[in-house]
């Protein structure tokens, strides 16, 4: 099992520095939820240890060894994968089409056949509508496809941006079930970006509020909750 730590990250986006010398730990087996308004620099973070973002300065560490010289597919090689916001699916592939993008560094059919049934059982509606085209599914449907594809390479840490925005509250329900049990049944690390800071945070064994591209607090999820600044700022209390 995986260890993630981020040390000092600095992130431009041309002249702009999105992220100010960012730094956590994401310890094995942990879902950690990264909270904070839109532009915080949550998805910059998830982009920069995807390897998806070049960091100015600072370092990614997994298991002790600096990664933030690797290119993004190495780093599914490596165990790290990523379901971006937005879900962005490819419409006009099927739905097992769009899974086996996300196996593209897999060369094992075993390996692929054993994610695809896991993907299945955790989602069993992707399974039923697995020769629909991507495009014709619903938003929550279309989540679920996004969140299996990024299973498919079997990773140790799983990135989620914003796996609920945009979804009914009972498909929402199903998918925060379906994190539960890939952390606890599989052991699967999960680093979770959400605009639904309540959820993130019930989920959640640590936890980190970003504003303005700077970690301002930190704690279990259970801490933040009682936290008056993160119910005053996030929760409406």
């Amino acid at each position: 099992m995986l260890t993630l730590e981020v040390k000092d990250i600095v992130v431009h986006y041309g002249l702009v520095e999105a992220l100010h010398g960012v730094s956590f730990k994401i310890d094995a087996g942990k879902i950690v939820a990264l909270i904070g308004s839109n532009g915080a620099g949550k998805s910059t973070t998830l982009k920069a240890l995807m390897g998806l973002k070049k960091l100015t300065s600072g370092s990614v560490v997994l298991d002790g060894k600096r990664i933030d010289g690797t290119h993004a597919a190495q780093r599914v090689g490596m165990g790290i994968a990523l379901s971006p916001e937005g879900r962005r699916l490819f419409p006009r592939m099927s739905v097992w089409e769009n899974l086996m993008v996300g196996a593209h560094t897999v060369h094992s059919a075993d390996k692929r056949h054993r994610a695809l049934e896991r993907v299945y059982e955790l989602f069993p509606r992707v399974q039923e509508r697995r020769n629909q085209l991507a495009g014709s599914l619903s938003g929550g449907e279309q989540q679920m496809v996004a969140i299996g594809r990024a299973m498919m390479s079997e990773p140790q840490i799983l990135m989620l941006d914003e796996p609920s925005l945009g979804i009914a509250p009972k498909i929402v329900s199903e998918i925060a079930n379906a994190i539960r049990r890939l952390n606890q049944e599989a052991g699967i690390s999960v680093i979770l970006v959400e605009q639904n800071a309540r959820l993130a945070l019930k989920m959640s064994d640590d936890a980190y509020v970003f504003e303005q591209g700077v970690v301002i607090r930190s704690g279990s999820g259970q801490e933040l909750l009682h936290d008056t600044f993160v119910q005053k700022a996030f929760l409406g209390i």
